[in-house]
């Protein structure tokens, strides 16, 4: 039975509330659904919190209990924690989909491998279940650290929500069912062998960015590049393939004109992406995709 609207909004309030009261920032999803229910830069009206200029989910995510109560008051929305501003990393453990092949393992059996091979047990902490049957993994991110979301990064079905990340909280709903609550164990430390392989990974996977040419033009095209990719890797779920192919044609020129190595800038867009929750593939497309445009469609430089 489907719960009446006010009663259904009271109970997304109650765990909204909850996770503030934890420390963790909260936003409004959209109703029954994951995607943050906020204005994007390109449709900030520049009024209230934006007055000075867009403000990300990230940093309009609060604890405060009265800001919660008026937005809740409005809608039945959907709870996101911001997982960065919340110092969470959390681990999400997916399930099999009907095109996996039949005996493949899914998340839990293979972070349950990862913990194997790294001679430690499964950690006791806080534990969700996802309305597919999947796991969501709360641990406390090092102090000091910023780790950034990650897809398929350390196994298949295993990825991580961190900064640039938002987690949906138990209490909120989907049409494929509600996230409830599994183990309210004390939320643990992310271990140290878990923070050491994303960490190494994300030393391998980063290329370094070019160093700043003597020229002038190199070096504004080096300045966007670097403002570019910084704004795809921080984008939410929703809007992230749209973003990076935003940001590759805001850089395509500056390839077209011989001032950025391309594969520079598609190592550089590839990392980004795959921080905000890309996988390598989408990347890839996306990128081959915008630079092609770009180049092909880019004015002579002493007409831009």
């Amino acid at each position: 039975m489907t719960q009446p609207t006010g009663s259904r909004r009271e109970a997304l309030l109650s765990a909204a509330l909850t996770a503030a009261a934890r420390g963790w920032p909260v936003i409004p999803l959209h109703p029954r659904g994951k995607v943050p229910a906020l204005h994007g830069e390109r449709r900030c009206p520049r009024t209230d919190d934006c007055a000075d200029g867009h403000r990300t989910f990230e940093q309009r995510a609060t604890t405060d209990p009265a800001r919660i109560e008026r937005c809740w008051a409005t809608g039945a929305f959907n709870v996101g924690i911001a997982t960065g501003p919340a110092d969470l990393l959390v681990v999400d453990l997916d399930t099999l989909k009907p095109k996996d092949e039949e005996g493949t393992p899914d998340g839990a059996a293979n972070f349950q491998a990862l913990c194997e091979r790294a001679g430690q047990t499964v950690p006791a902490t806080r534990r969700i279940r996802t309305p597919s049957g999947g796991q969501h993994l709360y641990f406390t991110a090092p102090p000091g650290t910023r780790l950034t979301n990650t897809t398929g990064t350390l196994a298949p079905k295993v990825d991580t929500r961190a900064w640039g990340g938002q987690v949906v909280a138990p209490g909120s709903r989907t049409p494929h069912g509600p996230y409830t609550l599994l183990d309210d164990s004390p939320v643990a430390d992310l271990p140290a062998w878990l923070h050491q392989a994303l960490t190494a990974r994300r030393r391998r996977a980063m290329p370094p960015l070019p160093p700043t040419p003597t020229r002038d033009t190199s070096r504004y095209a080096t300045t966007v590049l670097q403002r570019e990719v910084a704004a795809v890797a921080t984008t939410p779920e929703g809007g992230r393939q749209a973003e990076l192919l935003r940001a590759v044609r805001a850089v395509g020129r500056f390839v077209a004109w011989g001032d950025l190595d391309r594969a520079t800038v598609e190592a550089a867009f590839t990392c980004g992406g795959e921080s905000a929750g890309l996988s390598p593939a989408e990347c890839r497309a996306t990128i081959r995709k915008a630079l092609d445009y770009s180049i092909r469609t880019a004015w002579p430089r002493e007409t831009a």
